[in-house]
């Protein structure tokens, strides 16, 4: 998102942490399936979009609509959160839509931090994300538009159910049944960016051969933590093509310790 946009998602967010501040898992949770249901809404209904983000019309005329349309079929705090959704300016409609499935994920990762489960979720999503980017058959079933979308939740219910948390399945079963034009493990790499940032952390995608024991694992998060001045956590990915060493991506930065990268640096030398 850019200009008006952007600083319209920030103040939605704020809304949504005070909302939530003190309030159960179980009502955020909650909160989190609405404001999903009402992305589906958004996205099926492209009048309505278009009129609850309209800069021609007053910003109060567009909550009230916004109240109007969805009192008595959603919660209080629901219809609360995307009255003050419609009342900011965006740059174009689809950007409401894509802060209000924001709001909703980061609803569900609200609940999974008040539950101590938020690490698993990024973990879970991080995983199920490589798992669907390598298998072309499961990332096919899942893409398919062709079959229903309860069918692709029910896959993912068949593959997950009992093996990850609540929050996981919740958000990996929703980026398979309504894709909103991504496949799913870029929809999981985007919802695991938004549970990081609850937390003010960054994400480190580090290539390894070997797994990490668990004091290199704290050693490195640690050392990036001191180096980059947050929290940091780490999606480790088994790597034999690196012969030796590791990668450590953080953002668009590529830290490359690799054994390959090295040789590759005394051939460049000996080719001067």
């Amino acid at each position: 998102m850019r200009g008006a946009s952007r600083a319209s998602l920030a103040a939605a967010k704020e809304r949504l942490a005070g909302a939530l501040s003190g309030g159960t898992s179980a009502q955020a949770a909650g909160l989190g399936d609405e404001l999903f249901a009402i992305t589906g809404l958004l996205d099926r209904e492209p009048s309505v979009r278009r009129n609850l983000s309209d800069p021609t019309i007053a910003g109060s005329a567009r909550a009230g609509l916004a109240a109007m349309l969805l009192s008595g079929r959603v919660s209080a705090q629901a219809v609360e959160q995307v009255a003050g959704l419609a009342q900011e300016r965006w740059s174009q409609p689809g950007d409401l839509v894509d802060a209000t499935e924001q709001l909703a994920v980061l609803a569900v990762c609200t609940a999974a931090n008040s539950d101590g489960t938020l690490d698993e979720v990024e973990d879970e999503l991080f995983r199920f994300g490589r798992i669907v980017g390598g298998n072309p058959g499961l990332r096919y079933a899942l893409a398919n538009q062709f079959v229903p979308a309860q069918a692709r939740r029910s896959i993912v219910t068949d593959l997950l159910d009992g093996k990850v948390a609540a929050p996981s399945l919740r958000l990996i079963s929703q980026a398979a049944a309504y894709p909103r034009g991504r496949s799913v493990d870029t929809s999981l790499e985007e919802y695991a960016g938004l549970a990081a940032d609850l937390r003010q952390r960054l994400v480190a995608e580090v290539h390894v051969v070997a797994p990490l024991s668990t004091g290199q694992r704290s050693r490195l998060v640690a050392a990036l933590s001191a180096a980059y001045g947050h929290d940091v956590h780490l999606n480790v990915v088994l790597d034999p093509e690196l012969v030796g060493g590791m990668t450590v991506k953080i953002g668009d930065e590529l830290i490359n310790g690799s054994a390959l990268s090295r040789l590759a640096a005394v051939r460049r030398e000996l080719a001067a």
